[in-house]
């Protein structure tokens, strides 16, 4: 059976599609009885405030009809912005050369907390260098991910 994030992703993503955009990241929290679904948009030259609200319609409607959450939910619309957060193999290996933010679910080489150059990816691991040391982090462990902007 499907978790109810992949659920999500599996309805909403042709949706923002249709769009015109990219659904770039889909989160998905539940606090008993009210729930949060954040979704980040993406599209070439960037996504501004009509798009959200565009999105955020649309993605509404079908929410209403479909109806994949039991009780209150609360739904989020936005840019991944310049902190971008990273979801996918495909993401991180785009974002090859930047610095990186990275919280793991669980302990990895004693540590859950990586800051460091994204190398790339391999197989199914990324690849980022803290401190002259180079980790292999498993993506299926990695809970959140972030660029960190340059300015």
């Amino acid at each position: 059976m499907a978790s109810k994030h992949d659920q999500l992703k599996e309805l909403l993503e042709p949706v923002v599609e249709s769009m015109e955009c990219q659904l770039w990241g889909l989160e998905y929290f539940s606090q008993g009885r009210h729930s949060t679904v954040r979704l980040y948009i993406d599209k070439e030259g960037g996504v501004n405030l009509e798009d959200c609200e565009k999105v955020s319609r649309q993605v509404s409607s079908v929410m209403d009809v479909e109806d994949p959450i039991a009780g209150e939910y609360s739904l989020e619309v936005s840019s991944p912005g310049m902190d971008r957060p990273l979801y996918t193999l495909e993401q991180f290996a785009a974002y090859t050369g930047e610095q990186v933010s990275i919280k793991l679910r669980s302990a990895f080489e004693g540590r859950r907390k990586f800051t460091g150059l994204l190398n790339g990816v391999e197989d199914d691991d990324v690849l980022v260098v803290v401190d002259d040391n180079e980790y292999l982090l498993p993506l299926e462990l990695i809970e959140k991910a972030n660029i960190i902007p340059r300015f």
